[in-house]
């Protein structure tokens, strides 16, 4: 049996990270873990709880009281988050998550807390994981790390449809402004910031598809698999 390795996706939002970590998961038979998920449903819970990201006291007590796990659901064959037992996929997808999501993520405690977890589920390999300090901070050493990108414009359009196709009411304007944002804010915030790893491989994906991207990165998972023999 091939060893099994750990791929870990970093890049700007809406570049497609969690896109091609599924088809890669699906592919290969790993795990896919959406840390940004992760991050999101936090975020839902910090702004049902009216926490003040400001107070480190009331922050550690949201997360001792907060628990977080992937389930499988058969209906959309999909692995899917689930907050303290409720199932958030659908609504950490709302605008008011991603307008608040990048601050949330910058909290110390915040980033140990999810860390620490995507530690854990790492340890028998054979997962992706996507987000913004995968191969920086979590996975350090991953076999394979990506960094992708892609033109703003392009990454507007992508997260412009996909909250359209979810019923999700926003303009250009709206989403625009909230990539810019994020992307300020992962680049610059002082708790592992967005960058790309040193040993890491970029993928821009501007003017790619799907089809393509998956098969220049299955060469990629060959390679470091083959070099693990």
């Amino acid at each position: 049996m091939a060893s099994k390795i750990i791929i870990a996706i970093d890049g700007y939002s809406s570049c497609g990270k969690s896109t091609l970590a599924k088809e890669l998961a699906g592919s290969l038979g790993y795990k896919y873990i959406d840390s940004g998920a992760m991050y999101r449903a936090i975020t839902l819970y910090f702004l049902r709880q009216n926490v003040d990201v400001n107070n480190p006291v009331e922050i550690l007590n949201a997360l001792t009281n907060l628990r977080l796990s992937f389930e499988y659901n058969e209906n959309t064959g999909k692995s899917e988050i689930h907050l303290n037992d409720e199932n958030v996929e659908r609504y950490i997808r709302d605008m008011i998550v991603a307008e608040k999501v990048s601050e949330v993520a910058t909290v110390k405690e915040v980033r140990g807390f999810a860390v620490a977890q995507q530690k854990r589920m790492g340890k028998k390999r054979g997962i992706v994981m996507d987000g913004r300090d995968i191969g920086t901070v979590v996975f350090p050493d991953a076999e394979l790390k990506i960094f992708m990108t892609a033109d703003l414009a392009i990454r507007v359009k992508r997260r412009f449809e996909e909250l359209c196709e979810a019923g999700q009411a926003a303009t250009i304007e709206d989403v625009q402004h909230n990539l810019a944002m994020r992307d300020y804010i992962d680049s610059n915030r002082e708790e592992s910031p967005l960058r790309q790893a040193e040993d890491a491989v970029v993928l821009d994906n501007t003017n790619i598809g799907r089809e393509e991207q998956l098969k220049l990165v299955m060469e990629w998972v060959k390679e470091r698999v083959s070099s693990k023999q």
